[in-house]
């Protein structure tokens, strides 16, 4: 049973079996094929007008009415002109805001010998539910694995069943000239502008430092952003092998296996890769004060690096890691871990509404109880992941709005503008403007619910945020022009959402990169040439200067000097009786008498 989630260590709520039983019959409910939107009279002429709203963008606010026709946003302004039969959303009071944009998710994701199981049907529908219209989603290759054919699996996964908008992302989870062909492939055909590497899980995805740099230098080639996943897997998997030989086990083994420090090592790391090969960086999950201050300190250095806290960062911590129920701990395992130190998300919260991080994700990837007991006797099984695709746009704006951290121009910024603006969807997505998508949500400031796996709409039997009340509710979402949330009821369409391809060399990355590329470009210093005498060398030294190569093997525990003579700072004398001059000639005494400025002995007068 489940203990702070839905399940309970002392009374179970709900008992497995009927849970398994819920997330089926969740899977089969409402699954409506796409031509049927039409029959059913829902077509895509739909007109709807939004009034009295507050409109918030990410550099504005002002009280305007939205008129949508076409799933396209037409009018924006007061005293519209509307067609009769135009249906009318009263938002006198709330907030109309761009739908939100995941930067992140995992939907049923093949991961660690099981499947996350959240589909992209449950997925999506709980993404509107919260307010998000769009989720970017991983196509991740098995190593040896083409790029192209992961991709188009996930396509196939997805097409059917998304609710919402979506993108993807694809993993670089090995390295060879056919992946390097396979990415230009993808840019110039399939819509995809960024690709991710991973610097932990060793022997599986991890690239190693020359492989990250190879696929740096491609994405920088093609105009893409390159993404990291930022852990050093090799600490990782050393920590992990003397951790299961002291007997530490459980759950709290992963976060002790995975410190802050191996997390912002590997971002540094990554960011000093990237930048020396002109590459602008994604960092994503950023999930520890330590990793956050080096995005923020490279952004101030000039670099070309964004920064992804997530929903479970900003709203929790890892202190659940240590917790006495193995249930509870295994459900909060992800990668890299929640951070014991109970202030990181406030501080993160900080570095987010002041522009050091950029966006927020969720890295939704959700397994069940049984899942995570995989790992009941061994951490590094436990299958990580966590949920936030539906709860972030809440936990966003309590931890943010309502702490006073953010307005609300800041806040569609991280949650939608600023992703649509990095992924070069802008502002076709993020924005509520005349010719932007009709993806809207009609947000209530004042209303407050209860977060609790007892009642969202995910397949998963577990939430990390389990008990926290929220002010700030999606009343109303749009998606396409069509109101897809109502009052709290989810009218959610299988396959009604579509594939959102993201262009390459976007300006808003790639405008400043190659500017400052120019004008930092290195310089050759122009000079006349050398004309004097050069050493000629042969194979055991110098031939002209009598200088005599070193045996540096037999008595020189220092290195040469450039020309190959003696370090004089070294000793050639050996305690031993054998020194360095042994064999060569002995040169003959000659006695001085009267040395240049006189003798030494005997009376000067």
């Amino acid at each position: 049973m489940w203990c702070g989630g839905s399940w309970s260590c002392a009374n179970a709520a709900v008992e497995p079996e009927k849970a398994a039983e819920q997330v089926a019959d969740a899977l089969e409910q409402e699954i409506v094929p796409r031509d049927s939107i039409e029959r059913n009279g829902q077509s895509a002429q739909n007109r709807l007008l939004i009034k009295g709203g507050r409109v918030v963008n990410d550099d504005m606010m002002q009280d305007a009415d939205v008129y949508i026709e076409d799933g396209i946003i037409k009018q924006v302004g007061t005293n519209l002109h509307t067609p009769g039969g135009t249906r009318v959303i009263e938002a006198k009071g709330h907030l109309v805001m761009p739908g939100g944009i995941d930067t992140h998710t995992h939907m049923q994701m093949p991961f660690m010998g099981t499947q996350a199981i959240d589909d992209f049907y449950t997925g999506t529908r709980a993404a509107l539910a919260g307010g998000t219209t769009m989720i970017m989603d991983f196509a991740l290759p098995q190593r040896g694995e083409s790029l192209i054919e992961a991709f188009h699996r996930w396509r196939t996964w997805a097409d059917a069943k998304v609710c919402c908008d979506y993108a993807l992302h694809v993993g670089v989870t090995w390295w060879s000239d056919k992946v390097a062909q396979e990415m230009e492939e993808l840019t110039n055909e399939q819509g995809v502008n960024s690709f991710k590497m991973f610097m932990a899980y060793k022997d599986t995805w991890q690239l190693s430092d020359e492989e990250l740099l190879e696929s740096f230098k491609r994405c920088k080639e093609l105009g893409a952003l390159a993404q990291v996943h930022a852990e050093n897997g090799d600490i990782i998997k050393e920590n992990s092998k003397k951790l299961l030989e002291l007997g530490i086990t459980g759950p709290e083994g992963h976060e002790m296996s995975r410190p802050e420090e191996v997390e912002a090592e590997a971002t540094n790391r990554a960011c000093v890769l990237a930048n020396q090969v002109h590459c602008p960086l994604y960092v994503v999950h950023v999930m520890s004060k330590s990793a956050a201050d080096v995005v923020s300190s490279k952004r101030k250095q000039g670099h070309v690096v964004f920064g992804e806290p997530i929903a479970a960062s900003l709203g929790t911590d890892g202190t659940h890691h240590y917790h006495k129920c193995w249930r509870h701990a295994a459900g909060h395992v992800m990668g890299p871990p929640l951070r014991p130190d109970s202030t990181t998300p406030k501080y993160l919260m900080d570095l987010l509404a002041n522009g050091d991080l950029q966006t927020t994700g969720t890295d939704n990837c959700t397994f069940s109880a049984a899942q995570k007991a995989l790992g009941k006797d061994d951490f590094t099984k436990i299958p990580n992941g966590v949920n936030g695709v539906e709860d972030r746009m809440s936990v966003v704006w309590e931890k943010g709005v309502v702490s006073g951290k953010m307005d609300p121009c800041r806040f569609v910024a991280v949650t939608s503008t600023n992703a649509a603006k990095i992924f070069n969807i802008y502002p076709k997505k993020g924005r509520v403007a005349v010719g932007s998508d009709a993806d809207i949500v009609v947000w209530n400031p004042h209303a407050t619910r209860v977060i609790s796996a007892k009642t969202h709409h995910q397949a998963v039997d577990f939430n990390i945020f389990e008990g926290m009340e929220v002010h700030g509710i999606a009343e109303y979402v749009v998606c396409h022009g069509r109101v897809v949330v109502e009052e709290g009821e989810v009218r959610a369409i299988s396959g009604m959402g579509k594939y959102v391809p993201t262009p390459v060399f976007n300006p808003h990355v790639y405008g400043r990169l190659e500017e400052r590329e120019r004008a930092n470009a290195p310089c050759k210093v122009e000079r006349a040439p050398y004309e004097g005498p050069v050493a000629q060398l042969n194979g055991q030294g110098m031939q002209e200067g009598g200088i005599i190569p070193v045996q540096q093997e037999t008595f020189y525990t220092r290195g040469p000097t450039r020309s190959g003579g003696v370090n004089l700072h070294d000793s050639s004398f050996h305690v031993s009786g054998a020194q360095v001059n042994d064999k060569s000639p002995k040169r003959p005494s000659v006695k001085v008498n009267n040395p240049p400025g006189g003798r030494s002995s005997g009376s000067f007068w």
